[in-house]
């Protein structure tokens, strides 16, 4: 044990350092989101309208009309979205929320028509099985519908009740037209005052991590959008109730790491099954196969040749910084994480960190080409 600790001692210390970087950065980055929140998200709202101003600047308006036209369309098209599609969300979502004691309900008459035939064939069961599979069962069936209506309620409350949020959101549209078209300005000073390592730096930021940002959201926006409008068309064309709604909530589960439409579908599937909707049941299974092997087509090579990083490390690494620093987190995680496999990419780690050489023929840390098939090591 001490010579493994002598051996490897400069690699875990180096290793540590930067450690202890990324979590500093994502402390300093959650402190200073928490005391100014419209200004970062000004920032991801100029990325939006910017592209259009500038069209409409090179068409011959003024860059402030330019801006200011982009930005009103931009505002329209989000109130539309949240007044509209957050209004029938919220409708579907409250009526499903509703229904589930009547579900639960069906699903215990079920089992007890079920244990009470089992008792009819086999007059040698005990007296109190169908009673203790009845007990059993509605405790299961109480938990899970306890569960699944204060998940349901818990997202239309936090749906309804985001005044704080519209706050933020306002002055970021505000400030983000002010940025827009001020963007020049702040350009040209920054490269006549900037240092050269700063600006080194910001190369190395746009080339290697904003690019890679850009990618990876479009990435994760086809993949969602593949999976809720199969789902969506599949359910409407069945003819389910709140379609949208199912799709919208499995295109939510999809983002989220060890998780996905299988957190939606499985349950739902069995108790069709169980109460005898075997068609829907059927129907159902044939959907979750399609969409969780198209899922595992088409994510290696969306996300993996455009971004370079594995779905699942971004995700389980946006998850555990959620956990660890709220919002802040989530939304740098990605940065950082991007920001990590370019550094990785580019031979840093492999200068930076320290290992005992003899121990290994290949060197751990060395950046490892791409695979035949297009994909790039996580």
């Amino acid at each position: 044990m001490i010579s493994l600790y002598q051996k490897y001692w400069r690699t875990a210390f180096d290793i540590g350092v930067i450690f202890l970087t990324v979590w500093l950065i994502m402390y300093v980055f959650s402190y200073l989101y928490n005391l100014a929140t419209p200004v970062f998200l000004s920032f991801i709202i100029f990325w939006i309208i910017e592209p259009f101003a500038r069209l409409l600047n090179r068409w011959g308006l003024r860059k402030s009309i330019a801006s200011g036209i982009s930005t009103l369309l931009f505002t329209l098209i989000i109130l539309a979205a949240f007044i509209g599609l957050g209004y029938i969300f919220t409708q579907q979502i409250t009526q499903l929320a509703n229904k589930l004691p009547d579900y639960q309900l069906q699903l215990q008459a079920k089992i007890q028509d079920w244990t009470a035939s089992m008792k009819g064939h086999y007059e040698a069961l005990p007296p109190d099985v169908a009673q203790k599979l009845n007990d059993a069962t509605g405790f299961v069936t109480d938990q899970g519908a306890k569960l699944a209506r204060g998940f349901l309620n818990w997202l239309v409350g936090a749906l309804t009740s985001f005044s704080s949020f519209m706050f933020n959101f306002s002055i970021a549209i505000i400030l983000a037209y002010f940025l827009s078209v001020e963007i020049e300005t702040w350009k040209k000073l920054g490269r006549e005052r900037s240092p050269k390592t700063l600006k080194v730096a910001l190369e190395f930021l746009r080339n290697n991590v904003f690019r890679g940002i850009s990618a990876y959201l479009k990435a994760q926006g086809k993949l969602i959008s593949i999976t809720f409008l199969t789902i969506f068309i599949t359910l409407f064309a069945l003819g389910v109730n709140n379609a949208f709604s199912i799709a919208l909530l499995a295109g939510i589960f999809d983002v989220l790491p060890l998780l996905g439409v299988n957190t939606l579908f499985i349950p739902w599937i069995a108790y069709l099954f169980f109460t005898g909707d075997n068609e829907l049941g059927l129907w159902l299974t044939g959907l979750l196969l399609v969409v969780t092997i198209a899922r595992q087509i088409l994510e290696p090579r969306i996300t993996g040749q455009t971004v370079g990083v594995s779905a699942f490390t971004m995700l389980s690494f946006m998850m555990i910084s959620l956990s660890l620093f709220g919002v802040a987190g989530m939304i740098l995680a990605p940065i950082l994480m991007i920001l990590l496999k370019a550094l990785y990419d580019q031979g840093y780690f492999h200068q930076w960190i320290r290992y005992p050489r003899e121990e290994f023929t290949v060197p751990p840390l060395a950046p490892q080409p791409d695979d035949p098939e297009g994909e790039v090591a996580p």
